[in-house]
């Protein structure tokens, strides 16, 4: 699924309400999104999908206020990942996951 069918996704109210500028009333995160494989009410996305330490943010779809395509990252076998600015409502609770090293 494309980054501009997230846009489908959402509420008309939600992109119109923000098509002219970032929304005030929200909190930016970029990375690479995807659809919550099991709630399709849910979006997650991965936060420096390339870097050394990336981490899962899950955010639900009615939080997210404007979303914006940023440039590609590309990995080191010069293939694309589609990479998304997403504006998520200040105040909404998301959940964040994190890759640790058990010892």
């Amino acid at each position: 699924m494309s980054n501009m069918n997230y846009l489908e996704i959402l509420p008309l109210s939600s992109i119109t309400k923000y098509a002219k500028g970032h929304p005030n009333d929200g909190v930016p995160f970029t990375g690479y999104s995807r659809v919550h494989p099991s709630d399709k009410s849910k979006l997650i996305i991965v936060n420096d999908p390339l870097g050394n330490e990336p981490s899962l943010l899950e955010f639900k779809l009615e939080d997210i206020l404007f979303v914006e395509e940023v440039p590609s990252a590309i990995t080191e076998a010069g293939e694309g990942v589609p990479m998304v600015k997403l504006w998520v409502q200040r105040g909404a609770v998301g959940v964040k996951l994190e890759p640790f090293e058990v010892k």
